[in-house]
């Protein structure tokens, strides 16, 4: 949140997303709803915990999509802050993090219907980890925590492919096929202008 903030200070009016208060806000109640939902009891909170998680992740890929286009928009029309190298490759890289942290955060959410379904005992649906394919590569019990699906967010978005985590659902190729697309045209367009800028 702190690097986001700092980040849209920096950019005032011109970053990607034109109401520059909207991801922190929406990361405000993320955090909020986290706080309060680990402080519930956990027959309570397991169905509304995770629809509301659900929902609010949703915008995040939302609003992360939607930088995505308008950056694209402005690289297109070469106006705003695509005439400046420095903060050009400032938005495209905290672009690019929003779109992985949006998209690890769904996957975590998506994959076997959330971390609370997994933790009752845990066969893949939505993802199959290497550890589960070959499981004398991990310790007896291992199921998939936030920092495995936010490794696949990233390699999916820089690999623009499934590296060591295989999809196998239609939701789960659908989500992935998405984030190497934007992934993809996001990195082309900004390397391209930013080395026709700085030259």
């Amino acid at each position: 949140m702190a690097l986001n903030i700092a980040l849209r200070v920096w950019l005032p009016s011109q970053g990607a997303i034109r109401t520059p208060w909207l991801l922190p806000a929406l990361e405000a109640v993320l955090l909020l709803v986290l706080l309060v939902g680990a402080s519930i009891g956990a027959s309570r909170r397991a169905t509304w915990f995770h629809n509301v998680a659900l929902a609010l992740v949703s915008l995040f890929v939302l609003a992360a999509l939607w930088a995505t286009t308008l950056l694209i928009y402005d690289l297109i029309r070469g106006s705003g802050i695509t005439n400046s190298p420095t903060k050009l490759l400032a938005t495209g890289g905290l672009t690019w993090l929003g779109n992985n942290l949006a998209f690890g955060l769904l996957y975590w959410l998506i994959d076997s219907g959330g971390p609370r379904a997994r933790a009752g005992g845990y066969d893949p649906v939505d993802f199959a980890f290497t550890q589960q394919l070959n499981p004398e590569l991990a310790p007896a019990g291992w199921r998939p925590v936030f920092l495995d699906y936010l490794h696949l967010g990233f390699t999916n978005s820089t690999a623009f492919s499934p590296t060591d985590i295989m999809p196998l659902t239609l939701r789960a190729k659908y989500a992935m096929l998405v984030q190497s697309t934007v992934a993809l045209a996001l990195f082309g367009l900004i390397v391209a202008r930013a080395v026709n800028a700085f030259t």
